[in-house]
This record gives structure tokens, sequence and C-alpha cells, in this order.
């Protein structure tokens, strides 16, 4: 199914009277895709002829029951995070329409198994500040042998910033004095994501 065929499925529930044909290319050619139109806040929906508050918050709603579906998938007790790739499967889905940075971390057991992945913190729309103490508090409350942090950048670029790897090189020092290793540090953009282990930004070993 094309994209406004997509959508005028969904608008047909929230509008199960007239032709709903019209409005979805309209929306579509509004905002460029599927995408964002889910994506796009309640305020920017309702400033289309047709789209009430009922519309609007419906279609607001498809990117987190996705995300919340995503996130459940990948927290199975049985999971196992070996490298970053792993990892970026289960933090994927956290970041699925985000307005602002947010910092997750992900807990493993010394053979990988998957303990939890937790909120640290989210900020504003490109900054966001890591506590070190929670980082740590986090990381002895679930037991963790090792950690993998992630951030997303909403500005829709990957790669790494100065105050990215001051932070990791931080993070890392308070993990080590308690034995829990810290594994990558992901950042994430759109669909994007760069390791700062595999790209050579910091030592994790060390």
């Amino acid at each position: 199914m094309e994209d406004y065929q997509l959508l005028e499925l969904i608008l047909f529930y929230a509008i199960p009277q007239g032709d709903v044909n019209p409005l979805a290319h309209q929306l579509i050619n509004r905002f460029g895709s599927l995408r964002e139109v889910l994506n796009a806040e309640p305020e920017e929906l309702k400033r289309v002829p047709g789209i009430s508050d009922h519309t609007a918050t419906l279609l607001r709603l498809f990117p987190e029951v996705f995300a919340r579906y995503q996130q459940t998938e990948a927290l199975s007790t049985t999971t196992i995070i070996r490298n970053a790739a792993d990892a970026a499967e289960v933090f994927r889905s956290y970041f699925i329409g985000a307005r602002v940075e947010k910092v997750y971390m992900i807990s493993t057991d010394v053979k990988g198994k998957l303990l939890s992945c937790d909120l640290i913190a989210q900020g504003a729309a490109d900054a966001v500040l890591m506590d070190c103490r929670k980082v740590v508090r986090t990381a002895l409350s679930r037991n963790a042998w090792q950690v993998f942090l992630a951030h997303c950048h909403v500005s829709g670029v990957a790669t790494p910033s100065l105050a990215d790897r001051q932070t990791t090189s931080r993070l890392q020092q308070a993990l080590n004095l308690l034995g829990i290793r810290l594994a990558d540090h992901l950042i994430f953009a759109d669909e994007d994501y760069v390791s700062m282990l595999q790209s050579g930004l910091i030592d994790m070993w060390r």
C-alpha cells in the first residue's frame, strides 16, 4: 500500500463519515511522508482543515504505540547483547519520534544477558546532561557487569560531539572504579547511529 492509502485507512476510523482520500493526500503533501505526518505535533496537524483534536491525537499515538511494541519485543529475558549492533536493536525503538535528546542505558550480566534498559536523562531539543551519579546508581542497582549507553541527536546528525566524548570518558572512569565495563556509547539520529567504540573515538577498554 502507498503511504496515502495507509493514512486513508487510519483516517477512516477517526472520521467514519465522508471521503477521507483528499485529506490523506493533503496531509502527505503538506508533511512529505506518512512518517512525518505521524511524527507531527498535534497543533501542526490541526492546522490542516478537517483534522480535529480527536484525529490529531489518534495520529500522534501511532509512533508511541509502535515504540512501546518494539520495546516490549526487544526486552526479552533471553536477549543477549554482544556488540553495538545488538545494543542498537534494543535502543532504536526508544528514540522513535524523539523531540528532545534522551539518554538510555542497557545493563547486562557477564554473559551479555540483557538485565534492563533504563532512561537516564532527557533534556532540551539540542542538549542533555548525563548524570554520572544516576548512571552509576542504576548500574549498581541492576547488578550490571557491563553497560551500553545511547543518546539521540535531534539535529539529525549522529556524529559524537567533543562534549559527548568528554562525558563518556568521565563515565567510563567512574564505572571502572566499581568494576563495571562501559562496552560502548551509541549516538542515534533518525534511523542512523554511530558507535564510539567502532569509530575509534574513545578507548572503551582501558
